[in-house]
């Protein structure tokens, strides 16, 4: 459990004068005042290309999370509000698990990571470099400063045939603030245990023009690591077999990183006659490190004497053992810029093209290539893994009066072309080498995380185009059905259709019946399609260094295999899914 000292929003700066507020009453008063209007008459723009509706009047289930609600939370991370705020969203914190560690994974209704689609002020947010469980590759939330949203809606229904691939669980639309004046809060915190202590710090400040408002938001945090580890068997019999050596207890952290993050975000608008130009950015940077398992001098085959380099004794470096320590240094950024319409006519438009870049640079230090012997380096860079996205998206809308219909039709249609590029950058040589005394069996690559080698590196880049149509028809005052179909265009695998279909039966003025039926899918990334990685183990029994990895079904590893008898490797295909909910 974690204690937090919250100063959040405590200092507010206005043009009418400035106040400093310290007081734990005044932020638990802030916690129970409820407002006026209720979270289901919160009106959302996520689940519909038509009128935007309330929480209530929607077709699907929409979660709406208030900025109160956000602004409440302890966590830098916006995972973390998520996961206590929507039943239906889970995060992980999984330690020792490579990068894993700083992308955590998360889940949508108990589905994989990168089936949710996310949403930033309604545009697809690029996804992370890194490719976690079984391959998944999904956004980074944790890049998105949690002091600049507005408010986030979590539709939890397949939306495929809406939004296009990986929103089979669902989306999550996280809108950025757009209020002026000046904000700025300081927070503090650790856990009971005595570690952990977090430190965060931010500021917003918002202008409102004639036409317009710009709105900018930066935040820092600095966390310190935790670790619930108990002293292992084998380090405390090292310790009572060489008095003499300093075996550090425990001799591995089990537990969160060590992690320091800038997060910045920007938001504005500004109105052209009937039209509005807008642009909406996030732009972070930070570091973390982590441990790795502890390696045992007495069973680990990187220690050991060599007859090609007699000079290589690496209990003179390690005599107590080594814990590999594995960092990443991630930058990320996001920039969408557009035109819609901004009259309340019939006809609507949205225009807009957006870019994204995150970026994932591996080190580590605290480690060996014992296959290079005497000549290895403890500290390595490991290698780069960057996932760029470029969309364009044409978006529109139309308010038809029909005789028979109890309000306007909804006929929404659009098209959009989404370009993608994953590349893999190798590390120094050290880090991947197979050095000479591998021979002698001691073993290659920088121990724990050995480097991306040339035949890992280099790029690959998948296109896809889209268009969509998209009806609401309010049939009574209190029956409206929906209907959605999108076509998508891949260059690597082909094309896709998909549908949706929902109605609403409001029975009271406070209670409706809702049912969704729908199909979706979600396209492999080029980093899933071509992209292959090896990687080192610890097995827990026998205490030996194992070497695993992923090799693309494109491969030069899947053709060898795929030449096996009764084997035949096939290249990766979208995932389909069908959904239905009723509520």
């Amino acid at each position: 459990m974690k204690t937090s000292i919250s100063l959040r929003k405590a200092l507010i700066l206005t043009a009418s004068g400035a106040a400093l507020c310290f007081s734990n009453a005044a932020i638990a008063q802030t916690a129970t005042d409820q407002d006026d209007t209720s979270i289901q008459d919160t009106v959302v723009i996520t689940g519909t290309r038509g009128a935007p509706r309330t929480a209530f009047d929607s077709l699907a289930p929409v979660d709406v999370i208030s900025e109160k609600a956000i602004d409440l939370t302890a966590s830098d991370e916006v995972m973390d509000t998520l996961s206590q705020l929507v039943p239906s969203f889970n995060v992980k914190r999984l330690p020792m698990a490579d990068g894993q560690v700083f992308v955590r994974p998360a889940s949508l209704r108990s589905l994989s990571a990168d089936h949710t689609l996310v949403l930033i002020n309604g545009k697809r947010m690029h996804r992370s470099a890194m490719l976690g469980s079984n391959g998944a590759q999904a956004p980074d939330l944790a890049q998105i400063p949690s002091y600049a949203i507005k408010q986030i809606e979590v539709l939890r229904d397949g939306a495929s045939a809406q939004y296009g691939s990986d929103a089979i669980a669902g989306v999550i639309n996280i809108i950025l603030d757009d209020k002026p004046g000046t904000n700025a809060f300081a927070q503090a915190g650790q856990y009971y245990e005595g570690d952990g202590e977090q430190y965060r710090i931010g500021a917003q400040q918002g202008f409102q023009f004639d036409n317009g408002f710009l709105n900018l938001s930066g935040e820092y945090t600095d966390a310190q690591p935790t670790s619930r580890s108990r002293q292992r068997a084998d380090a405390i019999a090292l310790q009572e077999a060489f008095p003499d050596i300093k075996v550090p207890n425990p001799v591995q952290n089990w537990g969160q990183p060590e992690r320091q993050a800038y997060r910045f975000a920007l938001n504005g608008a500004y109105e052209l006659a009937n039209n509005e130009a807008y642009i909406f950015s996030t732009y972070g940077f930070g570091t973390g490190v982590t441990d790795f398992n502890w390696r045992n001098p007495l069973s680990t085959s990187a220690f050991g004497d060599s007859a090609i380099d007699p000079d290589y004794d690496l209990s003179e470096i390690y005599p107590a053992g080594f814990t590999p320590r594995f960092g990443q240094d991630d930058n990320d950024f996001s920039l969408t810029g557009g035109l819609r319409s901004a009259g309340d006519g019939a006809f609507s438009y949205d225009l807009s093209a957006s870019y994204g870049r995150n970026q994932i640079e591996y080190f580590m230090y605290d480690s060996i290539n014992a296959s290079l012997g005497s000549a290895s380096p403890t500290s390595f860079d490991i290698g780069t893994l960057t996932q760029t996205e470029f969309n364009l998206n044409a978006d529109f809308v139309y308010l038809a009066s029909l005789d028979f219909l109890a309000d306007d039709l909804s006929f929404a249609f659009g098209a959009e072309n989404r370009k993608e590029e994953y590349s893999i950058g190798q590390g120094e040589y050290a880090s991947f080498a197979v050095g000479p005394l591998a021979t002698e069996g001691f073993p290659s690559g920088s121990n724990g995380f050995p480097g991306f080698s040339p035949d890992q590196s280099g790029s690959s880049d998948q296109s896809s185009y889209a268009a969509y149509v998209d009806l609401e028809a309010p049939i009574t005052d209190r029956w409206t059905v929906g209907a959605a179909v999108r076509y998508e265009d891949y260059s690597e695998f082909g094309s896709s259709t998909t549908g949706k279909l929902s109605t609403r039966f409001e029975v009271t003025p406070g209670l409706a019946l809702r049912a969704t039926a729908s199909s979706g899918f979600r396209a492999p990334t080029p980093g899933q399609l071509f992209s292959e990685r090896t990687y080192q183990g610890l097995d827990t029994t026998t205490l030996n260094i194992f070497t695993s990895g992923r090799f693309s079904p494109q491969g030069a590893v899947a053709e060898l295999i795929s030449q096996r008898a009764d084997v035949n490797i096939l290249p990766l295909e979208p995932e389909e899914s069908d959904n239905i909910t009723a509520g």
